[in-house]
């Protein structure tokens, strides 16, 4: 199981935020829910306040997340006690959790169909479960310890990214039924879509990111990285990848797939996600236990805030959130 350095690879109560600060803001900002893994918690962080809110503990170290607005809710996986947990944006108390038997790591949501799948890194398959209770419906075969989980901004494709097959697994995401199996670079690990749907592997083996058409199963290009790149996020026509062990951001041209700049940030970047507007890339630092913020028109960091201990914030977890003055 990747966890630590070495890798590539409970309560939940969320105030009126505005309420808990004491002072006017603006009736539409974007938080942050980062899993902590180390300190066994998940960070709120207010991104236009550049301010961690509240910190919630998630026993048995959270990794993966995602984040729905449509469903009002907060996925978590907490590899080491195997469990999925699902809480509402705004109430007192988790609705719900599942054990699941096996190596759980990666959380994507369906939300059109109110569906949730998390990658099993020990079985080489995916859990389907209902979003509403967390019930085992369907499990789905991947390739050898699929970690990445993403599903098409359409909602037509569910994407694996399967590290020990060096390989990405495509899904109609109706029927489920597998479309393709695609051979990327070494050892993938996150994946994304992008917003014209094209899926996106960060190989951290190869120290590339891969571009798919998940229609034909059809490799369209390959973008150079710096050293172990862990996840992707899209802004302003580019792609950002976080590098592990470069401590820096990597960012392309999501058209030509070449080289645009390399950014600083923390150390030992992994979990990267884009605000609601596209303006902003969030990265969760594991070494350095902070999220730094870029702006994606001047690719310059525009500021840091402090999180627990380990951040990895493995998945979509950023969210745009109506807050009332």
């Amino acid at each position: 199981m990747p966890w630590k350095r070495s890798s590539a690879s409970s309560t939940f109560l969320l105030f009126c935020l505005v309420a808990a600060l004491g002072a006017p803001r603006s009736a539409m900002a974007d938080y942050a829910y980062v899993t902590n893994q180390s300190s066994s918690d998940l960070s709120i962080i207010d991104l236009e306040r550049m301010t961690e809110v509240r910190r919630i503990s998630v026993p048995g170290m959270p990794a993966g997340v995602a984040v729905s607005e449509a469903l009002q809710a907060v996925f978590t996986v907490s590899p080491d006690s195997k469990t999925l947990r699902r809480f509402g944006l705004v109430s007192d108390l988790p609705e719900i959790e599942r054990q699941l038997d096996g190596g759980p790591i990666g959380v994507a949501v369906d939300e059109t169909r109110r569906r949730v799948f998390v990658s099993d890194w020990y079985n080489a398959r995916v859990w389907v479960l209902t979003a509403d209770d967390l019930m085992l419906t369907a499990t789905l075969e991947t390739g050898s310890a699929p970690a990445g989980l993403a599903i098409s901004p359409d909602g037509r494709w569910l994407a694996t990214a399967d590290r020990d097959s060096d390989q990405v697994s495509i899904f109609n995401a109706e029927t489920l039924v597998l479309a393709h199996r695609i051979t990327v670079g070494e050892r993938p690990f996150g994946v994304t879509f992008a917003p014209d749907g094209r899926i996106f592997s960060a190989d951290v083996g190869s120290n590339t990111v891969t571009a798919i058409d998940p229609e034909s199963g059809v490799i369209l290009g390959k973008a150079k990285t710096r050293e172990r790149p862990y996840g992707l996020a899209f802004a302003e026509g580019r792609g950002f990848v976080t590098n592990q062990y470069d401590d820096t951001v990597s960012v392309f041209d999501a058209t030509t797939y070449a080289p645009v700049a390399v950014i600083d940030v923390g150390g030992y970047p992994e979990g990267i996600d884009t605000t609601a507007d596209g303006l902003k890339v969030a990265v969760a630092n594991w070494d350095t236990n902070t999220l730094s913020v870029i702006d994606a028109r001047t690719l310059k960091v525009v500021g840091e805030v402090a999180t627990g201990d380990g951040p990895r914030a493995f998945g979509l977890f950023l969210a745009a959130s109506v807050q009332k003055e």
